[in-house]
């Protein structure tokens, strides 16, 4: 059964799965998709060319599906996707995508956005993710499974963020970070492997004691980036998560890898 509270706006278009419910004052635009057991609490806003999938749960003051803000932006009928089982918090913005990053933004299941977090257009946002408040990501960014941003940190343009990488509180990020990592600061520089994380995700301690070697490897000041990978690749060949990160290094990418700060020890 619907329920739709006598204030609340809808779209006579949008599509509302079984056990949708809609609070007092929200508005749901009229090409809107909310699946089986959404909840919108009161003053919520979704709009534009917007699904939500099951049982996801909007507090109130978030916007979702607004116009991107790009100035590049004319118009185009781009999406925003939201994956099931997802909490969005107080005053979450997420906006759509545009012709230059794909048309879509879409975001997985499973995740956490805390009050103020703020996904931009054409960004990409796996599954089990944390947004912690006012955690922030610029337009085209790619956070993988797993990974938590810090309170009040921002990420570039352009920057991708590993699975299970742990982004500190207060940090800005304007370079790529590994998978299994950890960052901090503004600029946020590499401060070792997400260990507390991976220990909470059940990696064994051969699991970490492997990811701690080949980190070293990779990140020593001896060679080429080039060629420490290469040596990290054939010692590690067999590791699924050390060769995780080899390829994420080796990726395409817009924006260079964020490194340790040569004065920290790996």
């Amino acid at each position: 059964m619907v329920s739709v509270h006598p204030t609340a706006v809808v779209g006579a278009h949008a599509t509302l799965g079984e056990n949708v419910s809609i609070g007092p004052y929200c508005v749901v635009g009229d090409e809107v998709t909310l699946d089986e057991g959404v909840v919108l609490e009161s003053h919520v806003v979704v709009a534009g060319k917007t699904s939500v999938g099951p049982r996801t749960h909007i507090y109130p003051f978030a916007s979702i599906g607004h116009r991107p803000q790009d100035l590049k932006y004319r118009g185009e009928s781009s999406e925003l996707t939201v994956g099931a089982d997802n909490v969005l918090r107080e005053h979450v913005t997420m906006n759509p995508g545009t012709a230059g990053g794909g048309m879509l933004t879409s975001i997985g299941n499973h995740c956490l956005f805390m009050v103020g977090s703020h996904v931009a257009h054409d960004c990409r946002i796996g599954n089990n993710v944390i947004f912690a408040n006012n955690a922030t990501v610029g337009g085209h960014v790619s956070v993988e499974d797993y990974a938590i941003l810090g309170g009040l940190s921002a990420v570039h343009q352009f920057v991708r963020i590993g699975r299970h990488a742990m982004i500190g509180g207060l940090s800005g990020v304007e370079n790529d970070v590994i998978p299994y990592g950890s960052v901090l600061g503004n600029r946020a520089y590499l401060s070792g492997l997400n260990v507390i994380g991976l220990k909470r995700r059940g990696f064994t301690r051969d699991d970490i004691h492997n990811l701690r070697r080949a980190y070293r490897l990779m990140f020593a000041q001896e060679g080429t980036m080039a060629e420490r990978l290469t040596d990290v690749a054939e010692l590690f060949g067999d590791n699924q998560a050390v060769m995780e990160i080899v390829d994420f290094i080796r990726g395409d990418s817009n924006r260079a890898i964020c490194q340790p700060k040569l004065d920290r020890a790996a």
